[in-house]
């Protein structure tokens, strides 16, 4: 996994309508990526709303929201709009950003074979930097969603100084 201070794993990875979204294209504001293992799952569900009902303060702080989800752009499209989700939801049907950032969850739920992204939450900078990572230690922890937020003010106020 990536450390705080090192540069974050550049991606490229497709949103709900198919079109390209790279975190390096973000640069100049702070980014909060939100790895999550299955669209439609309940703690998925809570956690990508609980961002959602909270972007509004993230976006006052110069911050975006990413989601990201091994699942094909047509299940996170479905996902995302039974949901009301206000920001892109990536899909790593690859799994290349998902291993970049060192949080594959390999054999999930039981079933062999199959890797999907362990609930965790990184926050990159305006440079490209990481400043906050967490990663659950298991599927049904959500994160400290307080925390994310004083991280990302953290950021606003260390670029004010």
């Amino acid at each position: 996994m990536p450390e705080i201070g090192s540069e974050a794993p550049d991606f490229s990875l497709p949103n709900t309508a198919r079109e390209t979204v790279t975190l390096s294209g973000l640069r100049g504001k702070a980014v909060v990526v939100a790895f999550f293992p299955a669209a439609f799952t309940g703690v998925c569900e809570k956690e990508l709303c609980t961002f959602r009902d909270s972007l509004a303060a993230l976006n006052d702080l110069n911050a975006t929201v990413l989601g990201i989800c091994v699942d094909a752009p047509f299940a996170n499209a479905a996902f995302a709009s039974k949901n009301n989700l206000n920001f892109p939801i990536l899909s790593d049907y690859a799994r290349a950003a998902t291993q970049a950032y060192g949080v594959a969850h390999d054999d999930f739920a039981g079933l062999t074979g199959y890797t999907a992204a362990k609930r965790s939450v990184f926050i990159v900078d305006a440079e490209g930097k990481l400043a906050y990572t967490w990663v659950a230690p298991n599927p049904g922890v959500e994160p400290n969603y307080d925390e994310v937020k004083a991280a990302v003010q953290k950021l606003g106020a260390n670029a004010a100084s």
